[in-house]
């Protein structure tokens, strides 16, 4: 996990406005499965344990990804860890017998910062470093 978020975070830029991310990092389903916990991220602190509500709880559920174009329209359903964050991406992750262990999750202070394009890297790269597995047709990504 560590290679992945460093990995990422050298793509995208780094931190700052017009430089794409501001902030990367996995989270995994707590043993009760009614929260998720911070397990590696780049650069800064993130909230933990974070509620099923927000879109990595989402992403988690649903077994999708989801591009958000603006979190300032999610209401109740966005988690600010940081309130200058304007854009998100959950790319969800699987073991081998298809279960969702966990989320990639990734913010700008962009907005319409990430693609479905980004989706399809994050993903291969997660497939790539055994993070995540390539499994069935799963649906599509969720815009937001």
């Amino acid at each position: 996990m560590k290679l992945a978020v460093d990995l990422l975070w050298e793509a995208f830029g780094g931190d700052g406005p017009g430089r794409g991310i501001s902030w990367i990092g996995f989270y995994g389903i707590e043993a009760d499965a009614e929260s998720m916990v911070l397990l590696e991220r780049r650069d800064k602190p993130a909230c933990s344990p974070i509620g099923m509500q927000g879109m990595c709880g989402r992403g988690y559920l649903d077994r999708r990804p989801i591009l958000i174009d603006d979190v300032r329209t999610l209401g109740e359903n966005y988690i600010a860890c940081d309130p200058r964050d304007l854009s998100e991406i959950v790319v969800p992750l699987f073991e081998n017998d298809g279960s969702c262990w966990g989320v990639l999750d990734g913010d700008s202070y962009e907005t319409g910062a990430f693609t479905e394009a980004d989706v399809e890297g994050m993903t291969a790269l997660m497939e790539l470093l055994g993070l995540s597995v390539a499994g069935e047709e799963r649906p599509g990504v969720m815009r937001v």
